[in-house]
């Protein structure tokens, strides 16, 4: 079994293995502007399911008191 500074230095060693290097490349407004529409769409398509969820019993319960 590994003692905890070893297991520390494996870790620290295995993060920076992993970790890329520096890039060198440019990424345009387009980008940004595409993940910030994907991250919106994400968090609407979400907001959408829960409050389709939550409509449909608020509905049948709307039409039981009407009746």
């Amino acid at each position: 079994m590994l003692n905890p500074s070893r297991l520390l230095a494996a870790c620290a060693a295995t993060v920076l293995l992993l970790s890329p290097g520096i890039a060198a490349a440019y990424t345009g407004p387009g980008l940004g502007l595409g993940a910030i529409g994907v991250a919106f769409g994400l968090i609407g398509s979400l907001l959408l399911a829960v409050a389709s969820i939550v409509w449909y019993p608020v509905k049948r319960l709307i039409r039981r008191i009407r009746k």
